[in-house]
């Protein structure tokens, strides 16, 4: 994937249910191991809740890995439901922890599913979000007197110069979306009539936050 949506920063909201206390905290993760380290720090930080429910995804679409666990609620009415939501929330590299305080009533089978749902839904539209796109990091060398076209193409096509070095030419390395590519290659070829190449140094993926 070219391009998905991600949380753009750690987030917590609490609601209840009967007298129980639902925390949901969210965090955006790009390995397993940051997921296990988030867990693990919601788990320090609630150590007297009645349970810690994880769930997590990493990567987006056929690429993902998922993972849920119960965390010693019955089977299949925690982290199972939650994991469910998040998978169809079209997020990518997402980590939920739903932090519950047994409020002295018991839900029972049904009552958990809609709860660990519901926190898990609410905190999923209640983050911030951002995109992580991918990119292609581009170096060029350019004429003073292009410069200042040049720059307003870039940022046309929705990419952000990263350095830029004024000498005998002014050298600009800049991030563009791959997709966009082809129209700042022609752009660039267009104003200079062909005399300034632009270079590819590699592929990465970054994340560019928007707020929705």
């Amino acid at each position: 994937m070219e391009e998905y949506t991600i949380p753009a920063v750690s987030y917590s909201i609490e609601t209840r249910v009967m007298n129980s206390r639902f925390i949901a905290s969210i965090s955006p993760v790009f390995s397993v191991q940051e997921a296990k380290e988030f867990i693990s720090r919601i788990k320090d930080t609630y150590r007297d809740a009645s349970h810690n429910v994880p769930v997590y995804i990493i990567g987006y679409g056929t690429t993902m890995i998922a993972h849920s666990s119960d965390d010693g609620e019955p089977s299949g009415t925690a982290g199972r439901p939650a994991l469910a939501v998040l998978k169809g929330s079209e997020l990518g590299d997402t980590v939920i922890v739903i932090t519950r305080y047994f409020g002295g009533t018991k839900l029972g089978t049904g009552g958990l599913v809609k709860a660990y749902s519901d926190s898990a839904r609410s905190i999923i539209q209640a983050v911030p979000k951002a995109k992580k796109i991918l990119v292609h990091h581009v170096s060029i060398q350019c004429p003073y007197n292009l410069y200042e076209q040049i720059k307003r193409t870039i940022i046309k096509w929705k990419g952000f110069i990263t350095e830029e070095d004024f000498s005998e030419l002014v050298n600009i390395s800049f991030s563009i979306p791959v997709r966009n590519f082809p129209q700042i290659e022609s752009s660039i070829t267009d104003l200079s009539q062909g005399q300034i190449p632009t270079k590819i140094n590699k592929l990465n993926q970054i994340a560019i936050m928007q707020e929705k």
